[in-house]
């Protein structure tokens, strides 16, 4: 099966965004930082996660992600602490959800989830999988 894609990825952006995720993706926070908006659209400044993982799929770049306040708010449930120094090392599981409301419309975004992404079992199906994650762990 061929990955389709998505007609936001028309639209060239600096962080990650619902257009980039297919079905949920577990991560490891490598660093959450607060910054400037990197889009230059605002003067706001944003928490936000970069990964260890550099990439999303082969051949693309995995892009850093803008930390809402729900987010923000669960990342701080997972650490165990409400500063974002603490969240370095998180894995996080990320995924869309089609219900976020943005103002009066409900429109689709990236959410984390409460729950602890469970450790894969290393079996020869996904051996390959195993060492690439180890892989990406290590850089």
């Amino acid at each position: 099966m061929t990955e389709k894609t998505h007609f936001r990825k028309a639209f060239d952006s600096p962080y990650l965004s619902s257009a980039d995720i297919v079905g949920s993706q577990v991560l490891t926070i490598e660093r959450v930082t607060l910054e400037s908006d990197r889009t230059k659209k605002t003067k706001d400044r944003f928490n936000t996660a970069w990964f260890k993982e550099k990439e999303i799929r082969a051949g693309e770049p995995l892009k850093p992600m803008i930390l809402n306040a729900t987010n923000s708010k669960t990342l701080a449930k997972l650490a165990g602490s409400k500063f974002i120094d603490d969240w370095n090392g998180l894995r996080v599981t990320v995924y869309v959800d089609e219900h976020v409301r943005f103002g009066k419309e409900t429109v689709e975004g990236l959410r984390i989830s409460p729950m602890v992404p469970s450790k894969p079992s290393l079996t020869p199906a996904n051996a390959k999988q195993w060492a690439n994650a180890k892989a990406a762990y290590k850089r």
